[in-house]
């Protein structure tokens, strides 16, 4: 397994029309095979900074799924959306694997 780390550069005036893009797809990228952990627009600190977090299972499954998201009518319609309003001024996508598993339940002081 696999986890997908996307980091966007954002419009921090057009933050509202990320959240939309986010919410997308969280419809999409699960419907299409992966297993998202979130979309995280900022709070606090810097206006500009936004992530997407998925797993899956190999960077195989990966090209498969990025092709079933493409031909998807939302994932379509979602990618459109980005190019038209722009909100997006840099994404970078980085894959790492977990090697801190398993780990231990967490305690309380």
């Amino acid at each position: 397994m696999i986890t997908c780390f996307i980091r966007y550069e954002i419009d921090p005036f057009k933050r509202e029309a990320f959240c939309d893009y986010a919410r997308n797809w969280g419809q999409a990228i699960p419907r299409c095979g992966a297993g998202l952990v979130g979309y995280f627009a900022p709070h606090e600190g810097s206006a500009t900074t936004a992530y997407g977090v998925y797993a899956i299972e190999s960077l195989a499954a990966y090209e498969a799924y990025r092709a079933r998201l493409a031909a998807d009518p939302l994932g379509k319609e979602n990618y459109d959306f980005a190019r038209r309003e722009r909100f997006i001024l840099k994404e970078d996508r980085i894959f790492l694997r977990n090697v801190s598993l398993p780990h231990a339940e967490r305690t309380m002081p």
